[in-house]
């Protein structure tokens, strides 16, 4: 807007009373005349004059409502520090931590050492920290300073990763204690046989070449599993596409795993007509691992039944159920674990490795079903897989 407008108005206005209070008053003409020229002279200069420039104020390029906007919806739990206390934290941070932590001091909210350590070096970095909300938990906490009192800290939560590093150092030590147990073996007696000065009775000769044959073919099961379980796990990710009619399959399979001398203990109990979308060939290894187990564990004579149904879900039922001593309640959530054995001396001397029910509960969930185990002492054990059927109907 123009500056000699409305601006000046006032100045003029109170020019023009003066002057007429000093007429009243009786000054001379001609001093009300130069004071007027004087006033409005005066007046008319300062207009002429550029306005000062408007300084913008001064905006904080880290305003924390913007970026509490920014993070709020981020999956990674993200917190603002400022002078030493939380700020903001956004929705995965609240969730992970608590409401309440916003407002408090940092070192109240997370009461850890190396979080504390962390908050007081003044160039920021990051650490790990066990224990944060449960007490095997892992995460890394990384924190950037923004400015002198302002800095932000993202937690990664890294437990997953952790475990998965754990299971593989459990398993190659697991895998290696497998190995060489029958690899010594093997290499004793054979020494023994080598290095024998007289000649070794024929009788003791036998016992040896059985046992070295024994665990041979034990380690030959043991890597032939561990190269199934491999193979399984590097394809779970892809779902069968295969029609595979179970009846057939599960009763062929079945009598695969008992063999001539067994196979008078097998009933069978397999409606027809169910078909589900699966590889042939490790459906086949589930049924002859559950029925391997149930002909072993179920007693030397027990009758092992083997049943095939249709739930109201629509999937195909797949069970195995033995006349065993069954297993104690608190061994059933560990049985689909690599090597986990309930009774290590038995499972060995039957020639069992300890990873047929970790394999069919891989190859269970590769067709996205489930494994069930259900066992009484005195009663027998039951191990049941419930896969999908084709479109949700028996074909």
């Amino acid at each position: 807007m123009d500056q000699t407008g409305p601006h000046t108005w006032p100045s003029y206005l109170l020019c023009a009373a003066t002057l007429i209070v000093m007429g009243i008053a009786g000054v001379d003409a001609w001093v009300i005349a130069a004071s007027g020229l004087v006033w409005i002279g005066s007046i008319w200069i300062l207009t002429l004059r550029p306005p000062p420039p408007q300084v913008a104020p001064q905006q904080d390029p880290f305003r924390t409502d913007k970026m509490s906007e920014l993070i709020e919806f981020s999956g990674t739990p993200i917190l603002l520090v400022d002078h030493g206390r939380i700020s903001v934290a956004n929705r995965a941070a609240r969730k992970l931590l608590g409401k309440h932590i916003v407002g408090q001091d940092m070192r109240v909210a997370f009461r850890h050492p190396e979080a504390i350590r962390l908050l007081d070096k003044q160039n920021g970095g990051f650490t790990q920290i066990v224990g944060l909300v449960r007490r095997r938990d892992v995460w890394r906490m990384n924190r950037k300073v923004l400015s002198d009192n302002l800095s932000v800290v993202e937690l990664l939560n890294q437990t997953a990763e952790v475990d998965i590093a754990r299971a593989h150092t459990d398993f190659v030590a697991n895998a290696s204690h497998e190995l060489r147990t029958p690899l010594a073996s093997i290499i004793g007696y054979v020494e023994t046989l080598q290095e024998s000065d007289t000649k070794v009775a024929e009788a003791t000769k036998h016992k040896f070449l059985s046992t070295i044959l024994a665990e041979a073919n034990r380690l030959q099961s043991l890597v032939s599993d561990l190269m199934s379980l491999s193979r399984i796990e590097a394809e779970k990710h892809e779902q069968p596409r295969e029609r595979v009619d179970l009846k057939p399959l599960i009763e062929t399979a079945s009598r695969d795993a008992a063999g001539l001398e067994r196979v008078p203990r097998l009933t069978f109990n397999l409606a027809a007509g169910l078909t589900v979308l699966g590889d042939q060939r490790q459906l086949e290894q589930l049924v002859r691992n559950l029925v391997d187990n149930a002909l072993k564990y179920g007693g030397p004579d027990g009758a092992v039944n083997v049943s095939l149904s249709r739930t109201d879900n629509d999937e195909a039922l797949i069970s195995v159920a033995d006349q065993g001593e069954g297993i104690p309640a608190e061994h059933i959530p560990h049985l689909t674990r690599r090597f986990y054995r309930t009774d290590p001396g038995r499972s060995r001397a039957s020639g069992g490795t300890g990873l047929g029910l970790a394999i069919v509960k891989h190859i269970v969930e590769r067709h996205r079903g489930r494994l069930d185990i259900a066992s009484q002492q005195g009663q027998g054990t039951v191990v049941s897989a419930r896969i999908p059927l084709v479109d949700g109907k028996a074909s």
